[in-house]
């Protein structure tokens, strides 16, 4: 009987340290085994370097929405206006940089003070939001899906429905979308150098940020306290209400990056399709990397990975056909496989 019992717990604790194993790690696994099939069955094209290159590119925008929906959500609450204030913040930078440039100004300045521009007003977004959720005690999910229609709907009257182009001759803009850093020795097809774009570089870099914030300062052990226990991080002495409201602001800024990526990437503003449903990729993104949607543990490398999960997952969809419309589904269901995972290591 004893001998019965000791072998039963024994089984129990290997299946606990094998779903710990995969809670921790499952990001890891998922990741390898996702580039082992696509680079064994798309052996012609996607190990190919402008092809990763351009993958990245596509979806960097996001991948820096979701470092900041990660310090949000790890500090126990949530951001649902991100893509609405990615679409603000570009739509006021297109219409700031093009004044100035048209008025006369110098077109590099004009650029960097667009650019500046887009990036406050998403910080702004962010405190306003973060101040309503602690000051106004409004729900995090109200708030920000007030956000989300609210912000939306600014942003089409501001460009009347359209969209909003880069004006004539507005050629630092196009440099800033298309220039990098060549990578050495490192050739296309057409034997040209393939070029790191700025936005990736700035996506890797923003992710580091986010890591040694959450990782290493005071306020990222300060996130992690307010997420995991709000009482007892009061108790301690931390201002939770400030803590929680700079959570906001930062995802709001990661949001206002995001828009002058796609400013430098598009060169025009659709004031309906930048940040479509951004939410819902950099939510899975975070989920998917292991961060607990209920607050107070998450990493931020995680993330990262679980973007470009996000981005070859999308990637064998396209290239098996499946129509666009079902990958949101995938995507869905992603999110769902993953807090479950979540759930089981808590139980």
């Amino acid at each position: 009987m004893n001998a019965e019992t000791t072998k039963s717990g024994g089984l129990g604790h290997g299946w606990r340290l094998a779903l710990s194993a995969l809670e921790r790690y499952g990001v890891v696994i998922a990741f390898i085994a996702l580039f082992g099939y696509n680079a064994i069955t798309q052996s012609d094209t996607f190990l190919k370097p402008e092809n990763l290159r351009n993958l990245l590119n596509q979806n960097a925008a996001i991948g820096v929405i979701a470092v900041g929906m990660t310090l949000v959500i790890i500090a126990g609450g949530i951001d649902l206006s991100v893509g609405a204030v990615m679409a603000f913040g570009a739509a006021v930078g297109m219409l700031t940089m093009n004044a100035l440039f048209e008025g006369g100004g110098n077109e590099v300045i004009a650029v960097i003070v667009g650019l500046a521009t887009g990036i406050a007003l998403g910080a702004a977004c962010g405190l306003l939001n973060g101040l309503l959720v602690t000051i106004g005690r409004i729900p995090a999910f109200i708030v920000t899906l007030a956000g989300l229609i609210g912000f939306r709907s600014v942003t089409l009257a501001i460009a009347e429905g359209g969209e909003i182009r880069a004006a004539n001759g507005l050629t630092a803009l196009q440099t800033l979308g298309r220039g990098g850093l060549e990578i050495p020795g490192v050739v296309d097809f057409y034997g040209q150098p393939v070029v790191f774009y700025w936005n990736i570089l700035i996506f890797f870099a923003v992710v580091i940020a986010g890591q040694l914030l959450l990782s290493r300062t005071r306020m990222g052990r300060h996130f992690i306290a307010v997420g995991s226990n709000e009482t007892a991080a009061r108790y301690s002495g931390i201002a939770v209400n400030r803590i929680r409201t700079w959570s906001y602001v930062l995802v709001g800024a990661c949001a206002g990056i995001a828009a002058l990526m796609s400013l430098a990437r598009m060169n025009s503003v659709s004031s309906s399709g930048v940040g479509h449903l951004a939410e819902l990729d950099a939510i899975a993104a975070v989920v998917i990397g292991g961060t607990a949607m209920t607050g107070g543990r998450g990493r931020v490398w995680g993330t990262m990975l679980g973007v470009l999960i996000l981005i070859m997952i999308s990637n064998m969809l396209t290239l098996a056909d499946v129509e666009v419309y079902w990958q949101g589904f995938v995507k869905g269901v992603i999110i769902i496989l993953a807090v479950l995972i979540q759930r089981g290591r808590a139980n």
